[in-house]
């Protein structure tokens, strides 16, 4: 199935959007500059105010990059969920992944005060904090893999999944029960996520992981395809069930547990953005959904950066309240839309 000329105009638009919002949120902010002028600091030309390429270049144009990475990336996640499932409020979290990603944030946070005998004082720096998000979400991942040899049901597998978010959740609340009040709101503030404190050598490496899953996805593009007829349509076709189901729940795992490492959990933006993205191209065709879901997920979450940034003022809010208020309504009406739970 090719991308109709309707869709290929509706993609150009949404090219036009994102750059719009792009520079939007690299012009706004507690200090506006003008467009024009950030047009120059991009082109590397001099301007009045050597503040401004400062403020561009290492802090606003990073952080632009990091939205564009964490909202393609939950965006792509989301649509891959919902179709391995065929459940429209599956989202890129269901496996446990991001849980387990903010269980070694906390492990490394909180439990010097649980643990501090055996830990001693760590260090908190961002790879620190990368490192140990990533630890606790491939160890997540490597559980539901074990568990997924044993278990043919897709259904099932989402809710070990769910159980593993659940346990994940219940060990966080006892070394938040047993920790500081310092050390508590250390792991607040990182759980309400942020796309600003990626330095460039940080937004590259995550970059690269980030390029290597889409990558590896189009190939399930075919496959995902024949599955939304069903799997025994799917294996009349010659999809290899095993093989799929592997391929997209190690790259989902991979790019919620590298955004979780990276930005902290950002919610809603992976549920809500693939029915946005169907809502707008009216296709169920991956071959179209994938780059659409990826392309409105980085619209989405830069615009809510920009938002979050409260431009005009030195105060910024939490990149997640945002995504909520965009993403919670998007859900509750597409569960008023449907007549028939049971259709969901």
């Amino acid at each position: 199935m090719k991308a109709s000329q309707t869709q290929i105009g509706t993609f150009g638009l949404l090219l036009f959007f994102f750059l719009l919002v792009f520079f939007t949120n690299l012009s706004l902010g507690s200090i506006s500059i003008p467009l024009e002028k950030i047009f120059k600091i991009l082109f590397l030309e001099n301007t009045d105010k050597e503040s401004w390429n400062y403020i561009v270049l290492n802090y606003r144009l990073p952080k632009a990059f990091t939205a564009i990475l964490v909202g393609s990336g939950l965006g792509a996640s989301g649509l891959l969920m919902q179709t391995l499932f065929r459940n429209p409020l599956a989202g890129p979290f269901v496996l446990g992944i991001s849980a387990g990603a903010s269980l070694g944030v906390a492990l490394l946070i909180l439990g010097t005060s649980f643990l501090g005998a055996f830990l001693g004082e760590v260090s908190l720096t961002n790879w620190s904090l990368i490192g140990a998000a990533s630890t606790g979400s491939f160890f997540v991942l490597f559980a539901v893999l074990i568990a997924i040899k044993r278990i043919k049901n897709t259904m099932s597998i989402l809710i070990i999944g769910l159980m593993f978010g659940s346990i994940s959740a219940a060990v966080i609340n006892v070394l938040s029960y047993f920790s500081t009040a310092e050390k508590l709101q250390q792991f607040i503030f990182w759980s309400f996520g942020s796309l600003g404190n990626l330095n460039w050598t940080e937004v590259f490496v995550f970059g690269i992981v980030v390029s290597s899953c889409f990558l590896v996805l189009l190939k399930a593009i075919k496959p995902l395809n024949s599955l939304l007829l069903g799997e025994n349509y799917a294996i009349s076709m010659g999809v290899d069930i095993k093989k799929t189901r592997y391929l997209v729940l190690i790259c989902t795992s991979l790019l919620t547990g590298v955004i979780t490492a990276f930005s902290g959990p950002i919610a809603f933006v992976g549920l809500a953005v693939p029915h946005l993205s169907k809502l707008i191209f009216t296709t169920s065709n991956h071959r179209v959904l994938l780059p659409a879901s990826a392309l409105v997920g980085a619209m989405l979450l830069l615009l809510c950066d920009t938002i979050a940034q409260l431009p005009g003022s030195e105060y910024s809010l939490p990149i997640n309240a945002i995504t909520s208020i965009f993403g919670a309504p998007i859900v509750i009406w597409l569960l008023i839309r449907k007549k028939d739970s049971r259709s969901l």
